[in-house]
Formats: C-alpha cells, structure tokens, sequence
C-alpha cells in the first residue's frame, strides 16, 4: 500500500478559464487530459480530433495529431514523456513524442476484435446483448494507464468488456475480464490507473464502482461509492481523484437501477484504501458554473498538487438536447492546490 503524507483532502481554488485559446483553434469537447514531466498540459480534443499543448499557466504551445484520429477519447503520458492516445473510433492506441512525432501503434486501426459487438446505431451500453462474449484487443478502447514497471494497461469498454495488458513495447500478455456484475465482470471498463504499489485500478462504469486488481489481474476488492466513474488520476501522496459522469434521472445503472433523481457530473477525491476524502460538483443548478460539471471524462494531477478536468458537454449533453449549446465552453478546468 503506497504511504501517504495526509489523510486530510487538500483544498483546492478552481481556474474555469484556464485554457487560452489561440485565433482559429477551436473544439466542442476535451476527452482527455495529462501532464508530461515538464508540467506542460496535454488535451485530447474532439470536433476536430486532435492533441493541445499548452503550459502551465494555460498559454498555448502547439497542436498535432489533425487527420489521424477518427474518435478521440483517452490521453496518458508515461514517466518516459510517452504519449499514448486512446481512438475509440478507430479500436486503436497510437503512441507518440511529446512533439507529435509517431513511435509505436497498438491494435490494428480500423479493426475491431470480435466480441459479437454490433457497432450500428442505436448504441444502449445498458443493453447486455451489445456485447455477446469477450474478445482480444481492441473493440473500442477507452483508455489506458502506465505500471511502475512499465507495463501498459488498457481498459477496451464499449464495444468490449476487458482489460489487455502489454509490455512496454507492445506485447500482449494476457486480457482478463467478463460480462457482468461480480468481481473481474464489467459493464464498460473506461478509465484505468495504476497506483505507485502496482496495483491496477479500473473505474467500471455502468456498474458504478472502481475494481481493483493485482499487475496479474487477480482480484482485491471493489469501491462502490462513486458514480459512473470515467477517469482516475493518482497525486504525490496516493490520492485518487475520480471524475464521475452525469447520470440523468429516469436512466439506468447495472447495479442500482433506475435513477430515481438527478446525479450530477462530480470530482471524488479517494485514499488509497478507497475512502472518500472529499467530492467537488455534484449540483443540479448552474452545471456550467466554475468549479461545477457538465459530462466530466478526464482527470490530470501535475506535481505542484494541480487537478485538471477535461468535459464533453457536446456529445453527452448538447447533441441529446439535454443542455443548450451555449453552455458548450464548459469544457476544462483547472484546480489549483492551495500550499
């Protein structure tokens, strides 16, 4: 178990304006976020896809990566400044330099592996018969995360139910998970962390709770106090930071049903033994007020302690009709740790 500094949850300042877009760069959404080991912020953007630069203080760097991606989704950056983007459309991990330079492709792009997974619209990820049975890397990977070891990690969710597991060049060694509810069974594996200790944390989403499982794939124990959990984040002191995803009332969860309420986008902060430390968001009203969420999907810490936030308001809430689109700018933020 990783040694933490506190116990207490550290307070945080929230920036809702932090990202400074140069003339003629635009997006409708930021799927994913990190930070390389220059505390420079990557964004994984959507409509257009691409990857932002930008530096701490939210002035831009650079962009990269047009053309390439079909649906951006996840973002990792490796203690080896590695950039790994997740392209959920395209059943592909493509792998680059901090510059955007190409290193490595895992999955084969454009090729989904055979889970009986029917990729037609309408997609229900509450429909179990979306997924008949489980496959090989990759159908519709979310995201990915980087072992001490480095060993990668891959959460393959929405058209799969599985976790891949590869060295650091590439190779497959083994895929675990199943269909279902009980331990090492999921519904929409999503996000993906591992701690400092090795262990594999996967935020299994529509069955709204964290799993936790050993570097070989054997299972620890389960967190269920979180809410459609998207993305985790691991600070300096083992704090685990969630992003949890608006679940509407009248919709539904693999585990508690229909939503009787409303349960707001929120940030949970956790300790490493799965406590809840302390929860930003979580409001009904003024969703797009600073500090609050609309569709939170990605999480970053840096190493000052600084959280960011990366939201997809278009896909999950305007396209739907379920927020207007002017409420659309609501798209990253940033938590500045108090000293």
């Amino acid at each position: 178990m990783p040694a933490m500094a506190t116990r207490t949850a550290p307070a945080f300042d929230v920036v809702a304006d932090w990202e400074r877009l140069p003339a003629g760069v635009a997006h409708r959404d930021v799927t994913g976020v990190a930070v390389d080991s220059q505390d420079r912020v990557y964004l994984f953007v959507r409509f257009p896809h691409r990857v932002l630069v930008y530096e701490r203080d939210g002035s831009f760097v650079r962009s990269w990566g047009d053309d390439i991606f079909t649906m951006a989704h996840g973002l990792t950056i490796g203690p080896d400044d590695r950039v790994y983007c997740v392209d959920n459309g395209d059943h592909s991990i493509r792998v680059f330099s901090l510059e955007g330079e190409p290193i490595m492709t895992l999955g084969v792009p454009g090729q989904a592996s055979d889970t009986g997974y029917d990729p037609k619209p309408p997609y229900d990820v509450h429909a179990c018969e979306c997924i008949a049975y489980p496959g090989g890397p990759f159908n519709r990977c979310c995201n990915l995360a980087v072992a001490p070891s480095g060993e990668l990690y891959v959460a393959d969710g929405y058209g799969n139910c599985r976790v891949h597991r590869f060295s650091a060049a590439g190779e497959l060694i083994q895929s675990w998970g199943e269909i279902g509810t009980g331990p090492g069974e999921f519904h929409l594996p999503h996000g993906i962390g591992c701690d400092a200790a090795g262990r594999v944390l996967v935020c299994d989403r529509e069955n709204d709770r964290i799993q936790v499982f050993t570097a070989d794939g054997d299972y620890l124990e389960q967190w269920t106090d979180v809410q459609r959990p998207c993305d985790i984040a691991i600070d300096r002191d083992g704090i685990i930071y969630v992003a949890e995803l608006w679940r509407p009332k009248g919709k539904k969860s693999f585990v508690l049903g229909e939503m009787q309420r409303d349960h707001p986008g929120r940030v949970t902060m956790l300790s490493p033994e799965g406590r809840v430390l302390d929860r930003w968001g979580g409001s009904s009203e003024h969703r797009h007020a600073p500090g609050n969420f609309i569709a939170p999907h990605g999480i970053a810490v840096d190493s000052h302690g600084d959280v960011y936030v990366a939201e997809v308001p278009y896909s999950f809430a305007i396209r739907p009709g379920w927020i207007p689109e002017e409420q659309g700018d609501h798209q990253i933020q940033k938590f500045v740790r108090r000293t």
